[in-house]
């Protein structure tokens, strides 16, 4: 690429500035200063509509006029399958403008979208794909310039990454067409954007694998005594679709008794949800044995230290059992419970640190605490409370201070803790459980869930 840059330099005429010189199309593209700044500036996150409207706007700003991205509606992957040969099913609108920033396949038409500078210098749209059709087809085709009736020089090039099309840059100005080096810069920035387009729906397909695999994994948390009322909630950070490795658990034990689990395994991601189902999956083969709660997790720990790519984890466990008016916890190095008395009034329950589970390093410990029905316990993943900068014990504090009008159930529970932390926007995943013991029935009384018939 330097030797043609320098082969189009050379003196301009006396008199005369060369064409694109100080920001112009031709001169002030062919500098290795601007081409190295347009091609930083596309592909600055994971994006697809960012990535175009990066594009179109490096674009202008290399050759002057109008860009834009001309996508397929509805498209929503490489190839857009269903389409004609070239990929392209010769869309009928004239497109001119729509769209706006919308990105570069989400709109149910086929138009321009990620429109930078003057729209109304861009050929109708079923002119460019049918340029492109007639170029051959857009994932092997060289850049085709459209001219017609004095309409303003337009060119078109495809946007295609590895043998995968994902649209048409299309370029327009008015007075001179695009010269052969603007030519080459625009399929260069084109083939760029196509690049992290690529990666883009890559990481967008690995996002909704992630989701739908830990939505599967928390659809069945488990089936808790009648003697306990349970409210579960999961809120990924920014609602975005990739999710990490946070949970919620409930395992029936004997004699009326109920072990609550909650968890967060390190990092966001399909890893992170594989890692999680691995750890809620030895946690219910090892709780099964009734074990205490410290020896549950030792024995989760030892399960994933010897698992070399098992990422580590916190997890918390209350093992709470109404008939005793008791809940017993053990912790690997998550944060403790908020236990909520009847008048609203709520304390953090101390419980014993221990190390994350996966460290290897054992030495977990179990703390007993009264609880009683009408008092609820509330576990909680650290998103709930952490913010960027803020010290843990302030965070917590927040928390603790909390106020709960009295008669609510645990679901309003559980809604006031969310709002009142401005969980939906947290910094990191959240999971939240919260349990309150039911009182004893009265002698007589049908067991849960029957009714006394006559």
């Amino acid at each position: 690429m330097p030797r043609w840059i320098q082969s189009r330099r050379g003196p301009a005429p006396a008199g005369r500035r060369p064409p694109g010189a100080a920001g112009g199309p031709e001169g002030g593209a062919a500098r290795p200063a601007a081409l190295r700044a347009a091609l930083g500036g596309i592909g600055t996150t994971l994006d697809e509509g960012t990535t175009c409207a990066e594009l179109t706007a490096a674009a202008v700003r290399l050759t002057g006029g109008s860009a834009a991205v001309l996508s397929r509606g509805g498209d929503s992957g490489p190839g857009y399958a269903g389409g004609s040969e070239s990929g392209w099913d010769g869309g009928t609108g004239s497109g001119r403008g729509e769209g706006g920033l919308a990105g570069c396949g989400g709109d149910t038409r086929p138009g321009y979208r990620a429109v930078s500078g003057d729209a109304s210098l861009l050929p109708a749209a079923s002119r460019a794909l049918a340029a492109a059709r007639e170029a051959g087809s857009p994932a092997g085709g060289p850049p085709t310039g459209i001219r017609a009736g004095g309409a303003p020089a337009a060119l078109v090039t495809p946007l295609t990454s590895g043998g995968d099309h994902y649209g048409l840059l299309v370029t327009a100005r008015r007075g001179a067409p695009l010269g052969r080096a603007e030519t080459e810069l625009l399929a260069l920035l084109a083939e760029r954007a196509a690049s992290h387009i690529r990666h883009a729906r890559t990481h967008e397909r690995i996002s909704r694998t992630a989701g739908d695999l830990q939505r599967a994994l928390l659809a069945e948390p488990g089936r808790p005594h009648p003697n306990l009322d349970i409210a579960v909630r999961h809120l990924p950070a920014g609602g975005r679709a990739l999710v990490g490795g946070d949970w919620c658990e409930t395992v029936r034990l004997h004699f009326g008794r109920t072990l609550l689990v909650v968890g967060d395994v390190m990092g966001h991601g399909l890893e992170a949800a594989v890692d999680m189902n691995a750890y809620r999956s030895s946690l219910r083969y090892i709780a099964s044995a009734d074990l205490p709660p410290h020896r549950v997790l030792r024995q989760m720990d030892d399960i994933a230290a010897d698992e070399a790519e098992r990422r580590p984890a916190t997890c918390l466990l209350a093992r709470v059992d109404p008939g005793r008016g008791q809940v017993t916890l053990a912790g690997a190095g998550h944060l403790p419970p908020l236990l909520i008395g009847p008048d609203g009034t709520a304390a953090l329950l101390p419980v014993p640190v221990g190390p994350p589970l996966g460290t290897g390093l054992g030495g977990y410990e179990t703390v007993t605490h009264p609880v009683a029905p009408g008092q609820t316990l509330v576990l909680f993943t650290d998103g709930l409370v952490e913010r960027r900068g803020e010290d843990i014990d302030r965070s917590l504090g927040r928390l603790a201070g909390l106020r709960f009008p009295a008669g609510q159930d645990v679901d309003d529970v559980l809604d006031t803790v969310l709002s009142g932390l401005d969980a939906q926007h947290a910094e990191d995943d959240v999971a939240v459980l919260a349990a309150r013991p039911r009182p004893r029935r009265p002698a007589g009384e049908p067991p849960y869930g029957t009714r006394a018939s006559g």
